[in-house]
């Protein structure tokens, strides 16, 4: 083979790829950037309702008018330990567990003397 020859063979091998070596931690970078803007914007929101809400539950007391998860309206008669007694009528009461009780509506006697 001639130096002609061979230098046009080269010449037609495919370029060996100039790509640059990217590092751990431009390629780990994004992945961490997600999981902080989803920590952010989801999860210390939620966190933050979840402490608002054990605050509430851990202030009802009798004669607190509250609404359940299912929508139902009642007072609060009796608070046990994990439960609360609510009257929905005149002769209805009912036991509710205490992750069930979604707001509260009225405060027993601070808000009737206002």
């Amino acid at each position: 083979m001639s130096p002609l020859a061979s230098a046009l063979s080269l010449a037609q091998a495919p370029a060996a790829a100039a790509t640059p070596s990217i590092g751990l931690m431009q390629q780990v970078l994004p992945f961490v950037l997600l999981m902080g803007a989803l920590y952010f914007f989801m999860i210390a929101p939620q966190r933050k309702k979840q402490k608002e809400h054990d605050k509430m539950l851990k202030a009802l007391k009798s004669g607190d008018e509250v609404v359940t998860s299912g929508g139902i309206f009642g007072t609060i008669t009796n608070v046990k330990d994990d439960r609360f007694v609510l009257k929905i009528s005149d002769a209805t009461k009912i036991e509710v567990a205490k992750g069930f009780i979604q707001s509260v509506i009225v405060r027993g006697e601070t808000d009737e003397k206002k």
